[in-house]
C-alpha cells in the first residue's frame, strides 16, 4: 500500500533520543523508556493524541512520540488566531515536534506537519479517535513504545484506505495490550503451559492467558482456533472475527477496570464493532 509522499518511512525510522553518556555494560541490557526530564528535545516524530485549553492561550496537548511514548506538553499561546501552532496541532496529523522542560509537563518548543498519510473520513475517523482513547488510558506517560508507534502508524494508514475496520482496530488492540506487558501468551494454555489447540473452547482469563473453559464460566468462550488466528493476525473466518471482538472487549475492559470508552461505544451503535 502506497501513500502520497516518504513520510510514513520518516515516521517509522529510528530518532535517537538525547541520552547522557553511555552506560556501563550490564545496565546498558536494561530496557529502560528515554526519558526527557531535563532534556531538549527535537525533530521527534509524533502524533497528537488530545489536547484541551490551559489558561486563556494556550493548550495541552498529549503526544504519541516514536522514542519517549505519551508525553504532556504546553503549547503556549497555540489558542491565539495567529499561532503556528494552531492549524498544526491536529489529530492524525505526522508532526515532528520538539520540546524542554524538566517537570512531567514540559514545554512545546516547535512542532512541523510532515504530510504524507491520507486523511481519515467517516467511519475510519471515528475509529482513529477511538485508538487515541485507548492510547490514551492504557499507555504510561513517558514509557516508550517504538514499535507500537509504528503499529498506530501503519493502522492510521490502513484506516485511510478503507481496510475493513473490525479486523483493523483487532490487530491493533492485540498490539496494544502486548507492547504494554499486560497481555498473556494467547497460544498456551495456563494451566498445561502446552499449545491451546484448536478444537477445544477456552476463557482467557486476563492475567495468566487461555484455560479450557467450564460450565461456570462467565467469561467469553473462544475456540482455541480463534486464538491461534489472531496470534498470526488471519482474521478470516467469521467466527475468528466474533469471538475476536468479545475477547478483546472483556480483555480491555478489564485493564480499565470497567471504565467507559467513549467512542468504543459509538462504534458499537454505528456498526457493531
Amino acid at each position: 500500500m502506497e501513500v502520497r509522499d516518504n513520510a510514513v518511512a520518516y515516521l517509522l525510522k529510528s530518532v535517537p533520543a538525547p541520552a547522557p553518556a553511555a552506560a556501563p555494560p550490564q545496565q546498558a541490557r536494561k530496557r529502560t523508556a528515554p526519558r526527557t526530564v531535563g532534556t531538549r528535545v527535537s525533530g521527534q516524530p509524533a502524533f497528537v493524541l488530545h489536547s484541551y485549553p490551559y489558561k486563556e492561550t494556550s493548550l495541552i496537548v498529549e503526544l504519541l512520540t516514536r522514542d519517549f511514548g505519551r508525553v504532556a506538553l504546553i503549547a503556549k499561546g497555540a489558542k491565539r488566531p495567529h499561532s503556528q501552532l494552531r492549524g498544526v496541532l491536529q489529530t492524525f496529523q505526522p508532526l515532528s515536534t520538539g520540546w524542554t522542560g524538566k517537570n512531567e509537563l514540559r514545554t512545546l518548543t516547535d512542532a512541523d506537519w510532515v504530510g504524507g498519510l491520507l486523511p481519515l473520513e467517516k467511519t475510519a475517523l471515528l475509529c482513529g479517535f477511538y485508538l487515541n482513547e485507548l492510547l490514551v488510558k492504557l499507555l504510561a506517560r513517558d514509557d516508550a513504545h517504538p514499535a507500537l508507534f509504528d503499529h498506530y502508524v501503519s493502522t492510521l494508514n490502513q484506516l485511510a484506505h478503507n481496510e475493513p475496520p473490525p479486523i483493523v482496530l483487532r490487530k491493533f488492540e492485540t498490539a496494544l495490550l502486548k507492547e504494554t506487558g499486560v497481555a498473556a501468551d494467547l497460544t498456551r494454555c495456563a494451566d498445561t503451559r502446552g499449545k491451546v489447540k484448536a478444537a477445544v473452547q477456552y476463557v482467557v482469563d486476563p492475567e495468566r492467558g487461555p484455560r479450557p473453559a467450564r460450565d461456570d464460566d462467565t467469561a467469553p468462550r473462544v475456540a482455541g482456533k480463534t486464538l491461534l488466528d489472531m496470534q498470526r493476525e488471519e482474521y478470516t473466518d467469521p467466527a475468528t472475527q466474533a469471538q475476536s471482538k468479545q475477547l478483546m472487549r472483556f480483555l480491555l475492559a478489564h485493564q480499565l477496570n470497567g471504565a467507559p470508552l467513549n467512542t468504543r461505544q459509538i462504534l458499537i451503535d454505528l456498526m457493531q464493532l
